[in-house]
């Protein structure tokens, strides 16, 4: 059963060039899902907001601490000693919760109509981060209240990551989608830059702000999508992408067949449409089972614990070991984002050109782990190193993490094992961003448990994770290569018979 229609989408039939529609639909799904990163952000800036030393600050007049006291101006339950682990409990309340719900999302995702399930997310999560702010205004100091928001805001943002990949990948094929999907996921660094910079803003002040803020915006963006989402090309009478094409159906067809159903963007349409009886939506072990999805699962269960294990906990350690002010802190933080952008670019560009997902991915984490070791012996020597070092730790830390879980895991959902059956994309999104999930629950508790011993020990769990998710691709790594090798001689053979032909 198809979607309805959005409403504000009628005026857009009269541009109803394929081309028009893929760059709005890869449009709106890059600000959905900005906003859903722009709205986790805020607590790795507060963080250092919450618990400082206060005692380089004048005490009001009317203030009854001890003049010794150097947290007096600290935010109830976290001016204690124990604030690391308890800021930790506050960040792993989300990914936990976000961890498990990842994996029943996308089974509703691929059941539900995707315009109505991510609008519903993004007002949810929305409200829940406003709420998270609305603390300070209302000067809770229950570390209940804020470990609760954090559990529903979890729950609330499983409704995006699922729901933009299978709409991007309904629209697009397997052509360019390794750099076409690295520019797209620039969302999340995009997300983390404008949280980080839209929190910095008040973080010094009315820290509440800092949540209240991304939140509307992600609830306004959420009314937007309900408008403007258009889940499947046969909605406006696009051409579906090639893997919505049944391919033993195109097996049995003549080659001047193949010919005429290519160049007519209309007869495809029409045979997507009239095709009776639509897929049916994978089972969750059913997905398990197609090859490269467990690998590619737990691969991203590392990369993503040492991704947000920076996103969470960067900030502070630079307010720590560099003695910059909150909002400086967040601010150079960004530049680990701004690195992520280029490494996603640049996986997928790589990717796409060797055809090789996992040699890309397992390079970059190899280059890593020497990059995270120079940047805490030497990256905080100066401003200029410190800037190049966190470029290239996002580029190499975040290149792996967005190939997965954008070119990667709309490979495998569109894989050639499925037939044709494109309703697996979002239980496989799901399944490889839900493991991943869990090591992004994993890391900022880590951090939280091993920061009071030294950020050396933190760097070094951060390495150590990197170094396991390089090893479990070696399987997909000397696969790649066996084709490889394979085509070679292939191509070789074929330039011989040339030759011999002359």
């Amino acid at each position: 059963m198809r979607s309805s229609l959005a409403p504000g989408v009628w005026f857009l039939r009269a541009f109803s060039r394929d081309s028009w529609f893929r760059g709005f639909i890869l449009l709106i799904t890059f600000f959905i899902y900005t906003c859903y990163h722009m709205s986790r952000k805020p607590i790795s800036v507060v963080k250092s907001r919450l618990h400082h030393n206060c005692s380089g600050i004048i005490q009001p007049i009317n203030n009854t601490h001890s003049v010794n006291d150097t947290t007096w101006c600290n935010w109830a339950p976290f001016d204690q000693s124990n604030y690391k682990e308890l800021l930790g409990a506050v960040d792993n309340a989300f990914l936990v919760a976000y961890a498990i719900g990842m994996f029943i999302s996308g089974i509703f995702g691929e059941r539900l109509p995707l315009r109505y399930y991510l609008s519903a997310g993004m007002l949810l999560s929305g409200l829940f981060t406003a709420l998270f702010g609305l603390g300070y205004f209302w000067n809770i100091h229950m570390l209940w209240y804020f470990v609760l928001i954090q559990i529903c805001n979890g729950l609330a943002q499983t409704t995006g990551w699922p729901s933009v990949v299978t709409c991007v990948g309904n629209w697009f094929g397997k052509g360019k989608r390794g750099l076409i999907m690295g520019i797209w996921n620039s969302h999340t660094s995009v997300g983390n830059i404008l949280g980080s910079l839209i929190a910095g803003i008040w973080v010094d002040e009315q820290w509440g702000l800092s949540f209240i803020v991304p939140g509307i915006i992600t609830a306004i963006m959420g009314l937007i999508t309900f408008f403007f989402l258009i889940e499947y090309p046969e909605d406006v009478d696009c051409t579906p992408p090639q893997h919505h094409v049944e391919p033993e159906e195109s097996q049995d067809l003549p080659e001047d067949s193949h010919s005429n159903r290519d160049s007519s963007p209309d007869s495809a349409v029409s045979h997507s449409k009239e095709s009776g009886a639509q897929p049916a939506a994978i089972s969750f072990f059913g997905a398990l089972r197609i090859p490269g999805v467990i690998e590619f699962s737990l691969c991203l269960l590392f990369a993503k614990l040492v991704s947000y294990t920076f996103l969470y906990w960067l900030p502070l350690y630079i307010f720590n070991v560099v003695h910059f002010s909150a909002k400086e802190a967040g601010d150079l933080s960004t530049l680990f984002d701004v690195g992520g952008i280029i490494g996603g670019i640049l996986a997928g560009l790589i990717s796409d050109y060797t055809n090789g997902r996992a040699t890309t991915c397992c390079v970059m984490l190899i280059l890593a782990a020497p990059m995270m070791f120079l940047y805490n012996s030497v990256g905080q020597s100066g401003i200029s190193i410190s800037i190049v070092m966190l470029i290239l730790c996002g580029a190499l830390v975040n290149g792996p993490y967005a190939l997965i879980t954008t070119a990667v895991s709309a490979d495998l959902g569109t894989h050639k094992s499925l037939k044709g059956n494109a309703k697996a994309l979002s239980t496989v999104t799901a399944i490889i961003d839900g493991t991943g999930s869990i090591g992004a629950a994993l890391g900022p508790l880590l951090a939280g448990l091993i920061s009071p011993t030294g950020w050396n020990n933190v760097f070094y769990m951060l390495i150590s994770a990197d170094i396991l998710a390089c090893l479990l691709l070696c399987r997909l790594v000397y696969k790649e290569v066996l084709a490889w090798k394979s085509s070679l001689r292939r191509d070789r053979g074929s330039s011989v018979a040339l030759t011999h032909a002359r």
